[in-house]
């Protein structure tokens, strides 16, 4: 018994050290058989914010009954392409002040992910509102919905 339990932890030694060895391949998500083709929209599209605005107002007035909207966005930028690399599904982080229409600003993180959007169809756009996130979905601070 005690050979079988050396033997074991022999084992997971070895295993420790060379897993890097055994690694799998990388296969870029462009190169797979139902590849994805790496274009993403930018960050200041205007159809991206849109979608972002148009489900913030529906949200709150729905789920909050609240009539609060996004009017504008301004200092938007990227924060992330594909940070965990090629092989993932493309995405990129962005950030942007948004200014509702009770004249208060808040951060708004989201991220566009390809062919995430319905049953895989069109870009996915995942965001998340600093202050407003009230269902603690991305809780803390939003800080989920980035890289």
């Amino acid at each position: 018994m005690k050979r079988v339990l050396n033997a074991l932890v022999v084992a997971a030694v070895v295993t420790s050290f060379t897993g890097s060895a055994f690694a799998r391949v990388v296969v870029p998500a462009e190169k797979r058989y139902f590849s994805y083709s790496g274009e993403l929209p930018p960050c200041d599209d205007p159809d991206v914010l849109s979608t972002i605005s148009d489900r913030f107002a529906q949200k709150e007035s729905e789920y909050w009954s609240s009539d609060l909207t996004i009017v504008t966005y301004d200092r938007v930028k990227a924060i992330g392409v594909r940070p965990w690399g090629l092989d993932h599904i493309p995405r990129t982080f962005c950030v942007a002040r948004a200014l509702l229409n009770d004249h208060s600003t808040h951060e708004v993180s989201y991220s566009i992910g390809e062919a995430l959007g319905f049953s895989g169809f069109g870009d996915g756009v995942t965001w998340c509102i600093a202050g407003l996130d009230r269902d603690y979905a991305f809780a803390p601070a939003c800080k989920e919905a980035r890289p």
